[in-house]
């Protein structure tokens, strides 16, 4: 089985003029269909540092991040975004909706922008928020919803283009906890029913022992626990 995602050797280090300040050292990492995975780390050891790399927002030093088995560093910017778009979801901390579309719009908007059918569109939109819960709240803007709410359009959001993989950094951080444990067990189940990969980035041991897989990023490395 190919793996959707693969870091080889990756290191990376900031440089402000002839200074380096190396944050992730021969890091390696495959994630797979079907697997469920955490990475574990305090603020500041890299983990979202780890994410972008992974998106192809930033480039490692050394070694080689693979998406589907192409090289995402070695693309211009609209094949890295296609490549990330096509195989990667993502759910952060702060949901990132956009305050003048409605719920239903927000999640469309990803399939939109790539030019796909507007009834298909909005009838899976309105099929995701409705898995989400949210089928009374389909034309609410975010500011007429709750933070809990707001979390689940991101998640239906992440979830429309059918990726390989789902990304979650930091998913619950903005929730209190009964938001919170409803919101992961919302991740995990739909997450399993599509059979793609999960990847959950967080501080939070309770969350990542749900996972299939806990690794650690400490001291510039990730290490199986």
């Amino acid at each position: 089985m190919s793996n959707i995602i693969e870091c080889r050797s990756v290191c990376f280090s900031y440089t402000e003029g002839n200074n380096q300040t190396p944050v992730l050292r021969n890091l390696n990492l495959e994630v797979s269909s079907g697997d469920s995975i955490a990475i574990l780390g305090q603020s500041g050891c890299g983990k979202s540092t780890l994410l972008n790399l992974i998106a192809g927002l930033d480039h490692p030093t050394e070694g080689e991040v693979l998406v589907n088995n192409i090289n995402i560093s070695e693309l211009d910017e609209k094949n890295r975004t296609d490549l990330r778009s096509n195989n990667l979801g993502f759910i952060f901390q702060f949901h990132h909706l956009l305050n003048d579309f409605t719920s239903l719009y927000n999640v469309a908007l990803p399939l939109l922008i790539n030019g796909s059918n507007i009834d298909n569109t909005i009838a899976l939109s309105t099929k995701l928020l409705t898995d989400v819960g949210l089928e009374n709240r389909l034309n609410h803007k975010p500011s007429e919803l709750s933070g809990g709410e707001r979390q689940r359009v991101a998640i239906a959001r992440a979830m429309i283009t059918k990726p390989a993989c789902l990304i979650a950094d930091e998913p619950t951080g903005n929730l209190d906890s009964k938001n919170a444990e409803g919101i992961l067990e919302l991740i995990i189940d739909l997450n399993s029913k599509a059979t793609s990969a999960l990847l959950i980035v967080t501080h939070d041991l309770g969350i990542a022992n749900k996972m299939e897989r806990k690794l650690n990023l400490a001291d510039q490395e990730l290490v199986e626990i």
